[in-house]
């Protein structure tokens, strides 16, 4: 799940200082934190961190879903939390009380950019007033197409979804159930033709494919980012809607009250006035702190901030109806290293991982990560040639239902023998991909490629790129995602990700269930 901010918290603040105060150097000490994977970018600034409070942050990254899930299990083992946003930790039973102590530290809308040029087609530039219906209109003529964060993976994600959703039922006070209207957020989200499950890599990639949307829905300060790194081929018309946006605020949530005197030193120096105009020049976020003057490169108008669901149910709703109903189904396309080197506990966390999407996961990260509502599900096997391949289509999500039971027997039948071919794999993966998006073109369709050794029959990696190169357009637009297992060649499976736009993961250093729902965000 993603979590949002909750509001009206006071900041904490330590004995002989007042909220934005710089701390003096006290006692050396450690805290460590539980990041969000966007928060990468102020690593930058610990150092100094350290230098002028005496603490030595250690970030541990973890996506949402995880982060919120391991906080409310009290299994995170660190001592303090710094995400995004905390709001729909706070609806969780225990999540209200989980943090002792809760303070924002720099805040960023979620909003929309658009090319320039068709914004300006639109009459969206200058002091143009528009509203996320004015969006939904342009989409449903087919005029606009936009990237979008997977909700149940990133906080950016799930703010539009709940604040388009709130906006289209036109509401003022928290969301209930009665207010989804189901019609016009299948319209809208039938635009989304690039999806992720990070903020940066919905970034690159619409940079790097700028054929594959028109637009880009992120946080204000991703945008900014874009702009200014001079890698866009048409600068960006940043759209704030005027019927309101939702903002995240990235709490630091003290979880370990014993940590007190650390977690204040670098709370209160990260809001001390001169690190929010350093937060504003280095990330693109807007201070946190009252009185802090705004960069001129930030819109200075006041943003309405829309309402919240409720309720946990509520929002758990809007994100099950966003996979089965609003958003455009998905295609994914496994291809599964089978070969004799895979024998053992090998398979054995293959057929884990698989089980766990096909809805042996029961987490609060695996609910949202299993095989979703009209979701095609295709299963290539590979040793030394394809030994075989399924495809499923699943029309019901609970842990039970006929559809994800075949996957499991299925995934609980496959054995390991024989060599190695990944590019032939590969190479069949795409033509099943290509004859399927002709078949049924408004699929999100990706691939997921899992080995544990390096190519030893079958077609060679430039033999593959020949054919990858013959395939229709579309079918080249298909993604392949690496998973990095066992003795697998890195550069091999990193030089495929980047030929075909996708991305690699790797799971020596975690479980490969672990990776599988992490590719998930990006299906």
């Amino acid at each position: 799940m993603v979590v949002m901010t909750a509001c009206g918290s006071t900041p904490a603040t330590r004995p002989g200082t007042s909220p934005g105060q710089s701390a003096s150097p006290g006692k050396p000490g450690v805290l460590r934190v539980l990041a969000g994977s966007e928060l990468a970018d102020i690593e930058p600034l610990l150092g100094d961190l350290r230098a002028a409070t005496g603490i030595t942050v250690k970030p541990v990254y973890a996506g949402t879903l995880d982060a919120t899930d391991r906080i409310i299990k009290h299994t995170a083992d660190v001592d303090a939390a710094w995400l995004s946003s905390d709001r729909y930790l706070r609806l969780l039973p225990g999540g209200a009380t989980a943090a002792s102590a809760r303070t924002p530290t720099m805040t960023s809308p979620v909003v929309l950019g658009v090319r320039t040029s068709l914004a300006t087609r639109f009459g969206w530039t200058g002091t143009a007033s528009v509203t996320w219906a004015d969006v939904a209109a342009k989409v449903a003529t087919g005029e606009l197409t936009y990237a979008m964060t997977n909700p149940a993976a990133s906080n950016s994600g799930f703010s539009a979804l709940v604040g388009v959703a709130a906006a289209l039922a036109g509401k003022s006070d928290a969301l209930q159930a009665s207010d989804i209207r189901t019609d016009a957020l299948t319209s809208f989200f039938s635009g989304q033709t690039l999806t992720s499950g990070s903020s940066g890599w919905l970034a690159d990639a619409f940079v790097n494919r700028p054929q594959d949307a028109d637009g880009i829905i992120n946080y204000e300060s991703v945008l900014l980012s874009l702009q200014r790194s001079g890698r866009l081929r048409e600068p960006l018309t940043i759209i704030y809607p005027k019927d309101g946006i939702i903002t995240a605020d990235y709490p630091m949530l003290l979880l370990d009250p014993a940590r007190q005197d650390a977690y204040d030193r670098v709370v209160n120096w990260l809001r001390s006035p001169a690190v929010q105009q350093r937060l504003q020049a280095d990330t693109n976020r807007r201070p946190a702190v009252p009185g802090v003057a705004l960069d001129p490169r930030f819109t200075a108008t006041a943003l309405a901030e829309l309402p919240f669901p409720a309720t946990q149910a509520v929002a758990d709703e809007l994100l099950t109806s966003y996979f089965d109903h609003f958003r455009r189904p998905s295609h994914a396309i496994f291809v599964l290293d089978v070969s004799g080197s895979m024998a053992g506990q090998r398979l054995a966390d293959l057929t884990s991982a698989l089980t766990g999407l096909a809805g042996a996961d029961t987490s609060l990260s695996g609910r949202f990560t299993r095989f979703r509502g009209r979701e095609k599900v295709t299963l290539v096997t590979f040793n030394g040639a394809v030994v075989g391949a399924r495809d499923f289509t699943v029309t019901a999500t609970e842990a039970s239902s006929p559809d994800l039971a075949a996957i499991r027997s299925y995934v609980a039948s496959l054995h390991a023998e024989g060599g190695t071919a990944i590019y032939s794999a590969l190479a069949d993966a795409y033509r099943r991909a290509a004859d399927s998006i002709a078949r049924e073109p408004g699929y999100l369709t990706s691939i997921v490629l899992m080995t544990d050794g390096e190519n030893n029959a079958g077609l060679s990696a430039s033999q593959f790129r020949a054919s990858y190169r013959g395939l229709p357009p579309a079918a080249q637009a298909v993604r392949t995602f690496c998973v990095i297992f066992g003795e697998a060649r890195p550069d091999d499976l990193r030089s495929i990700a980047t030929d075909t736009g996708g991305a690699a993961f790797d799971a020596r250093a975690s479980s490969l269930a672990d990776v599988f729902k992490d590719i998930r965000g990006y299906q």
